[in-house]
C-alpha cells in the first residue's frame, strides 16, 4: 500500500509541476508549430526624437517639488512639447 501511495504522489506532483507534458503534435506525425520571426523594431522618426527632447526640457515646469505631476501637468507639458517640436 505504501508503494501505491508513492506512485500516486509522484504522479500528482509531476502533473502539478507540468513535468509530464509531452508534445503530442510530433507524436501524431504532425509538424511542430513554427515560431514566427520577431518584427524589427521601428526606427524613431525625427519628429518623435525632437518631441522627446522638447518634453524633457519642459516637464519640470509642470511637476511639483516632490517630483509628481501637477494637476493636468502631463497634458500641458505634452501640449507645449508638441508646439515646440513643430517649430
Amino acid at each position: 500500500m505504501n508503494a501505491d501511495w508513492e506512485r500516486g504522489y509522484a504522479a500528482g506532483y509531476s502533473a502539478a509541476h507540468r513535468t509530464d507534458v509531452r508534445d503530442i503534435t510530433t507524436e501524431r506525425g504532425m509538424a511542430a508549430p513554427v515560431k514566427e520571426a520577431k518584427k524589427p523594431k521601428r526606427k524613431a522618426s525625427a519628429y518623435s526624437k525632437r518631441y522627446g527632447r522638447m518634453f524633457k526640457e519642459v516637464e519640470h515646469k509642470y511637476k511639483l517639488k516632490n517630483g509628481s505631476w501637477a494637476k493636468d501637468g502631463f497634458k500641458r507639458a505634452s501640449k507645449e512639447a508638441r508646439k515646440l517640436a513643430k517649430k
